[in-house]
């Protein structure tokens, strides 16, 4: 990688595209969507909301944020408003690198250099293969390689190495897409997902929840009290990254807002019906 890298993102959800399609609408951002292998996910921006890539919003200060920030903002986003681990890797000319998030556990990542130089902590390898459920030995030890002096592996090889750890679980990148390539306009099995608009997005979220083998377990005492959590962490939240003018952390406080309203609903509908039936 070099000045003249371009910048580029892809976000793995260790789930099916069907669990990811209603999360990743309310990032309000176009995306594609692909199945990455048996039981992952891959997301990619079909724009660049980040520094350079295009205009900031208005809120965001002159200049939108760098692609890490607005990518560790979408993981944990997409990771708090589910049950599914979501791994972010960036790149661009200075570095990459990765966010992994789950839950409302803190994120954890880990930063190369241009030429490969590692510029993390070795814990955060440790607790990446935790988190991800890896072998403790063999994964382990390919990740600490990752984190070791290699004059023959730059960021691009590093991610690479990163993904090849991966594929141990599964992950399979579409044909065409790459970590630290740029990405095609479209590839294997690739579907657009969109913002449908606040009210659509809550009749999908509610449609979806409606019609899964959780519907009935997402009413009472525990949905209420999960949901309002999710509206008490989103709304600071999404009021920090405001004042920051931090687009990637302001999208995470709206779409744990955005969870939370619409559970409350749920359970509130669904439990008067119930009461009426």
């Amino acid at each position: 990688m070099d000045a003249t890298s371009p910048v580029g993102a892809l976000l793995l959800c260790r789930t099916v595209p069907d669990a990811v399609r209603p999360v990743a609408r309310l990032l309000r951002e176009p995306l594609l969507l692909a199945p990455a292998g048996p039981g992952w996910s891959v997301l990619v921006p079909e724009g660049e909301p980040w520094q350079g890539g295009r205009p900031a919003r208005a809120g965001e200060g002159e200049r939108a944020d760098p692609v890490d920030r607005v990518l560790g903002g979408w993981a944990t986003a997409l990771a708090v408003g589910s049950t599914w681990p979501v791994l972010a890797l960036w790149w661009d000319g200075d570095r990459a690198g990765y966010t992994l998030a789950s839950g409302f556990r803190r994120p954890v990542g880990y930063v190369w250099l241009a030429d490969g130089t590692p510029a993390g902590e070795d814990e955060a390898m440790r607790t990446f293969a935790e988190r991800l459920g890896l072998d403790p030995v063999l994964d382990v030890q390919s990740l600490d390689a990752l984190t070791r002096p290699d004059p023959d592996a730059d960021a691009r090889a590093r991610l690479r190495g990163l993904l090849a750890v991966l594929t141990r679980t599964g992950l399979a990148l579409p044909a065409g897409l790459d970590a630290g390539e740029p990405g095609g306009e479209a590839w294997e099995g690739a579907e657009r997902v969109e913002w449908p608009g606040w009210r659509d997005a809550v009749r999908v979220d509610l449609g979806a929840v409606e019609s899964s083998r959780l519907g009935p377990w997402l009413r009472g005492p525990r949905a209420r009290a999960l949901a309002g959590a999710q509206l008490a962490a989103g709304l600071p939240l999404a009021l920090w990254g405001a004042v920051r003018r931090s687009g990637g952390w302001a999208f995470a406080g709206a779409l744990l807002t955005a969870h939370g309203a619409p559970g409350l609903a749920y359970d509130r509908v669904r439990g008067g019906r119930a009461g009426g039936e």
